[in-house]
């Protein structure tokens, strides 16, 4: 199983290093995580921290990883592969595992880049090392969130741009619309929404705070989406 996964980790890895749209998305990342650092992180008496560059990042990846995720699945819809997949002999869970952490290495190759950050930092000020290592700690778990949504997403259609759309609006749902529903409400409602949303969640992380529940909700988020995915792609194997 483990060498069935690696080896569709490693085809979907190649897949999106091959993948124009990856480049344009990795690029305008880069180009706009270094702007705002230039202008809002690395000023003259401000604070040594990287925490306002991991909130924008936060939000900036609700757009990025789904434009990443939206062909993993539904182009196998589109182009007729997904019959080779379905009679090859993997399991719906290992094809989503492999496309989840081709997607996931190429998320952290994106998040070292910015390590450059650090240093830029770190050349002109103290900032608090630990702290930044929870922030990178958060990224990744966020992402690990982010792409098995996208996946779930791209796993619904054989378009990608549908894949895409339905993505954004899964996670600006749990991210945004959560938050305003929550101050809307009272009582239990309140509580349970608050909990759902994915950016309280990572807050904590990019105030160089680690907290093993935040942990638990990703981890176990992360799980459930790329259930969910497993559970769409058996749906469609017997149709």
């Amino acid at each position: 199983m483990i060498d069935r996964i690696k080896a569709l980790t490693e085809r979907e890895l190649a897949a999106i290093f091959l993948s124009f749209i990856a480049y344009v998305v990795g690029v305008l990342f880069l180009l706009v995580t270094g702007m705002l650092f230039t202008f809002e992180t690395l000023t003259e008496g401000g604070e040594a921290t990287m925490r306002p560059l991991f909130d924008h990042m936060s939000w900036l990846l609700i757009l990025a990883l789904p434009l990443i995720t939206m062909r993993m699945i539904s182009d196998e819809y589109a182009s007729g592969t997904v019959e080779t997949l379905m009679t090859a002999p993997v399991s719906d869970a290992e094809v989503v595992l492999g496309k989840f952490f081709g997607t996931f290495l190429f998320y952290v190759a994106l998040i070292l880049s910015t390590l450059v950050y650090v240093v830029a930092l770190a050349m002109f000020s103290k900032p608090d090392l630990l702290a930044t290592a929870y922030g990178y700690l958060g990224l990744l778990l966020l992402g690990a969130l982010y792409a098995s949504v996208g996946l779930f997403a791209s796993s619904l259609t054989r378009h990608q741009l549908i894949a895409a759309v339905l993505a954004i609006a899964i996670l600006a749902l749990f991210s945004y619309a959560v938050d305003y529903l929550a101050m809307i409400q009272g009582g239990a409602w309140r509580n349970t929404l608050s909990y759902i949303n994915i950016l309280h969640h990572f807050k904590d992380f990019s105030k160089g705070i680690f907290d093993t529940k935040a942990i638990v909700f990703f981890v176990s988020s992360t799980a459930f989406f790329l259930f969910l995915c497993v559970k769409v792609m058996e749906s469609k194997r017997w149709r």
